[in-house]
Protein backbone atom coordinates (compact mmCIF):
# COMPACT_ATOMS: atom_id res chain seq x y z
CA UNK A 1 0.00 0.00 0.00
CA UNK A 2 2.99 2.45 0.48
CA UNK A 3 4.01 2.74 -3.01
CA UNK A 4 0.08 3.47 -4.60
CA UNK A 5 0.19 6.61 -2.12
CA UNK A 6 4.19 7.43 -3.56
CA UNK A 7 2.97 7.71 -6.96
CA UNK A 8 -0.63 9.50 -6.58
CA UNK A 9 1.94 12.01 -4.73
CA UNK A 10 4.10 12.27 -8.26
CA UNK A 11 1.32 12.93 -10.18
CA UNK A 12 -0.32 15.62 -7.88
CA UNK A 13 3.03 16.90 -8.02
CA UNK A 14 3.16 16.82 -11.86
CA UNK A 15 -0.33 18.36 -12.42
CA UNK A 16 1.11 20.97 -9.75
CA UNK A 17 3.96 21.88 -12.24
CA UNK A 18 1.81 21.89 -15.16
CA UNK A 19 -0.50 24.95 -13.57
CA UNK A 20 2.66 27.00 -12.58
CA UNK A 21 3.96 26.92 -16.47
CA UNK A 22 0.18 28.09 -17.86
CA UNK A 23 -0.04 31.14 -15.18
CA UNK A 24 3.09 33.05 -16.90
CA UNK A 25 1.38 32.70 -19.99
CA UNK A 26 -1.77 34.56 -18.39
CA UNK A 27 -0.03 37.00 -16.95
CA UNK A 28 2.02 38.18 -19.88
CA UNK A 29 -1.67 39.15 -21.93
CA UNK A 30 -2.90 41.61 -19.16
CA UNK A 31 0.97 42.93 -19.74
CA UNK A 32 -0.19 44.17 -23.45
CA UNK A 33 -3.75 45.08 -22.83
CA UNK A 34 -2.90 47.09 -20.22
CA UNK A 35 -0.83 49.30 -22.45
CA UNK A 36 -3.61 51.48 -23.09
CA UNK A 37 -4.15 54.35 -25.59
CA UNK A 38 -1.27 56.70 -25.99
CA UNK A 39 -1.72 59.84 -23.79
CA UNK A 40 0.16 63.48 -25.41
CA UNK A 41 0.05 67.05 -23.70
CA UNK A 42 -2.38 69.98 -25.80
CA UNK A 43 0.95 71.55 -26.04
CA UNK A 44 2.66 68.49 -28.25
CA UNK A 45 4.06 69.33 -31.25
CA UNK A 46 5.33 66.41 -33.51
CA UNK A 47 8.99 66.13 -33.98
CA UNK A 48 11.52 65.90 -37.29
CA UNK A 49 13.44 63.68 -34.47
CA UNK A 50 10.76 61.23 -33.95
CA UNK A 51 9.89 57.87 -35.98
CA UNK A 52 8.12 59.28 -38.97
CA UNK A 53 4.20 58.31 -38.20
CA UNK A 54 4.63 56.87 -34.34
CA UNK A 55 2.06 56.57 -32.38
CA UNK A 56 2.40 60.38 -31.15
CA UNK A 57 2.11 61.92 -34.02
CA UNK A 58 -1.14 59.70 -34.80
CA UNK A 59 -2.87 60.83 -31.66
CA UNK A 60 -1.38 64.65 -32.13
CA UNK A 61 -2.98 64.39 -35.58
CA UNK A 62 -6.18 62.15 -34.75
CA UNK A 63 -6.92 64.95 -32.22
CA UNK A 64 -6.23 68.05 -34.16
CA UNK A 65 -8.76 66.37 -37.39
CA UNK A 66 -11.77 65.80 -34.70
CA UNK A 67 -10.74 69.42 -33.36
CA UNK A 68 -11.36 70.86 -36.62
CA UNK A 69 -14.19 68.64 -37.82
CA UNK A 70 -16.29 69.83 -34.25
CA UNK A 71 -15.80 73.38 -35.53
CA UNK A 72 -16.43 72.87 -38.74
CA UNK A 73 -20.03 71.34 -37.85
CA UNK A 74 -20.69 74.01 -35.29
CA UNK A 75 -20.12 76.80 -37.79
CA UNK A 76 -22.17 75.29 -40.23
CA UNK A 77 -25.03 74.53 -37.93
CA UNK A 78 -24.59 78.23 -37.03
CA UNK A 79 -24.15 79.59 -40.64
CA UNK A 80 -27.63 77.29 -41.24
CA UNK A 81 -29.65 78.57 -37.75
CA UNK A 82 -28.56 82.19 -38.74
CA UNK A 83 -29.22 81.66 -42.56
CA UNK A 84 -33.07 80.73 -41.74
CA UNK A 85 -33.56 83.66 -38.99
CA UNK A 86 -32.68 85.76 -42.19
CA UNK A 87 -35.36 84.23 -44.60
CA UNK A 88 -38.12 86.18 -42.42
CA UNK A 89 -37.17 89.61 -43.29
CA UNK A 90 -38.08 89.78 -46.97
CA UNK A 91 -38.00 93.35 -48.65
CA UNK A 92 -40.20 94.73 -51.12
CA UNK A 93 -37.00 96.49 -52.56
CA UNK A 94 -35.99 94.41 -55.64
CA UNK A 95 -32.46 95.74 -55.45
CA UNK A 96 -32.38 94.61 -51.90
CA UNK A 97 -33.71 91.29 -52.66
CA UNK A 98 -31.07 90.54 -55.21
CA UNK A 99 -28.03 91.41 -52.27
CA UNK A 100 -29.76 88.91 -50.04
CA UNK A 101 -29.96 86.26 -52.95
CA UNK A 102 -26.57 86.63 -53.86
CA UNK A 103 -25.50 87.02 -49.92
CA UNK A 104 -27.48 83.85 -49.29
CA UNK A 105 -25.63 81.83 -52.78
CA UNK A 106 -21.94 82.50 -51.25
CA UNK A 107 -22.75 81.88 -48.09
CA UNK A 108 -24.35 78.34 -49.56
CA UNK A 109 -20.98 77.72 -51.29
CA UNK A 110 -18.97 78.08 -48.58
CA UNK A 111 -21.04 75.92 -46.28
CA UNK A 112 -20.74 73.07 -49.07
CA UNK A 113 -17.06 73.85 -49.15
CA UNK A 114 -16.92 73.33 -45.65
CA UNK A 115 -19.24 70.15 -45.69
CA UNK A 116 -16.92 68.71 -48.20
CA UNK A 117 -13.44 69.85 -46.16
CA UNK A 118 -15.73 68.09 -43.32
CA UNK A 119 -15.69 64.40 -45.78
CA UNK A 120 -11.87 64.89 -46.22
CA UNK A 121 -11.22 65.02 -42.47
CA UNK A 122 -13.58 61.70 -42.27
CA UNK A 123 -11.43 60.20 -45.38
CA UNK A 124 -8.07 61.22 -43.25
CA UNK A 125 -9.02 59.89 -40.18
CA UNK A 126 -9.77 56.32 -41.82
CA UNK A 127 -6.16 56.74 -43.20
CA UNK A 128 -5.16 57.16 -39.01
CA UNK A 129 -6.58 54.15 -38.36
CA UNK A 130 -5.57 52.33 -41.35
CA UNK A 131 -1.89 53.39 -40.51
CA UNK A 132 -1.55 55.14 -44.11
CA UNK A 133 -1.87 58.31 -42.84
CA UNK A 134 1.48 60.46 -43.87
CA UNK A 135 1.82 58.73 -46.83
CA UNK A 136 1.12 59.67 -50.29
CA UNK A 137 -1.67 57.43 -51.37
CA UNK A 138 0.84 57.82 -55.35
CA UNK A 139 3.85 56.94 -53.84
CA UNK A 140 3.54 55.97 -50.99
CA UNK A 141 6.57 57.91 -49.72
CA UNK A 142 6.48 59.81 -46.54
CA UNK A 143 4.08 63.27 -47.03
CA UNK A 144 6.31 64.96 -44.30
CA UNK A 145 5.36 66.60 -40.91
CA UNK A 146 5.51 70.12 -42.09
CA UNK A 147 3.16 69.29 -44.51
CA UNK A 148 0.40 67.35 -42.52
CA UNK A 149 0.88 70.11 -40.08
CA UNK A 150 0.11 72.79 -42.60
CA UNK A 151 -2.62 71.07 -44.33
CA UNK A 152 -3.72 67.59 -42.15
CA UNK A 153 -5.94 66.12 -45.01
CA UNK A 154 -3.05 66.01 -47.31
CA UNK A 155 -2.86 62.79 -49.54
CA UNK A 156 -0.04 63.29 -51.41
CA UNK A 157 3.65 64.68 -51.26
CA UNK A 158 3.90 68.18 -52.91
CA UNK A 159 5.80 66.77 -55.94
CA UNK A 160 2.19 64.06 -56.06
CA UNK A 161 0.16 67.46 -55.63
CA UNK A 162 1.58 69.35 -58.73
CA UNK A 163 1.31 66.52 -60.65
CA UNK A 164 -2.74 66.04 -60.06
CA UNK A 165 -3.52 69.98 -60.23
CA UNK A 166 -1.34 69.88 -63.64
CA UNK A 167 -3.45 66.91 -64.94
CA UNK A 168 -6.34 68.31 -63.83
CA UNK A 169 -5.54 71.80 -65.43
CA UNK A 170 -5.11 69.79 -68.94
CA UNK A 171 -7.97 67.70 -68.73
CA UNK A 172 -10.03 71.02 -67.95
CA UNK A 173 -8.54 72.85 -71.05
CA UNK A 174 -10.41 69.96 -73.20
Amino acid sequence: MPKTSKVKKKVTKAKTKTVTKVKPKVTSKPKEISKGPIKISKTYIPKETEKYMCEKHKVFFRMKLQEWKKDLVRANNEALYNGSMDDNSISADIVDQASSYTDKNVEMKAINRQIKLISEIDKALARIREDTYGFCLDTAEPIGLKRLMARPVAKYTIAAQEKHEKDEKVHADD
